[in-house]
């Protein structure tokens, strides 16, 4: 049984311009190629879960409360969703999208506005609120892009994970995008 709790409830949901505010992330990880020991020949994983309303993979997300920080509340949508702990790395922007599931008095027209981050997972739970109904994938980027079920979380990933990811590397180990 899982000590955790998730968030339920719009009580304490922030809005902005007609707009419901997301935070969430993209986990990740690195992962050694097979048949290789060297540092610098490593893969770049990332983590999705499946979506409760229909086929396709999603990345942790959800509304963004009044007593959290935008990252906080991308955290803590990581552990509630996907069962997974890590550090918020880097903003990798806002991203425009119309919910059909969540329509509100503050939101009529369900617009949101998500603010996506990198997080380096650095602990997979084995329980987490969320695990009746969520299974994680860790999938290249490649397999992450065909899967995803929202051009506006692909967005995030190419244009803000990937640009992000390349940039970062050159400085350090150079960890690959390929599928191994």
């Amino acid at each position: 049984m899982c000590d955790l709790v998730a968030r339920t409830g719009r009580h304490q949901q922030r809005y902005e311009g007609g707009c419901r505010l997301i935070a969430g992330c993209i986990p990740f990880r690195y992962r050694n190629r097979e048949n290789s020991g060297d540092e610098k020949n490593k893969v770049v994983e990332v983590l999705m879960i499946n979506s409760q309303s229909g086929p396709g993979l999603l990345f942790p997300k959800g509304g963004w409360e009044n007593d959290e920080t935008v990252e906080e509340a991308a955290v803590r949508e990581a552990v509630e969703e996907a069962g997974v702990r890590g550090d918020i790395t880097e903003c990798l922007g806002f991203y425009y999208f119309k919910s059909k599931s969540h329509q509100d008095e503050f939101c009529p027209e369900g617009l949101c506005k998500g603010a996506m981050f990198a997080m380096h997972v650095r602990e997979e739970l084995d329980s987490w609120p969320e695990q009746s109904t969520r299974q994680r994938s860790w999938l290249s980027v490649p397999e992450a892009m065909e899967r995803c079920r929202h051009p506006w979380m692909q967005e995030a990933l190419l244009k803000g994970f990937s640009k992000w990811q390349v940039g970062s590397t050159s400085k350090e180990v150079n960890p690959s995008l390929d599928s191994a």
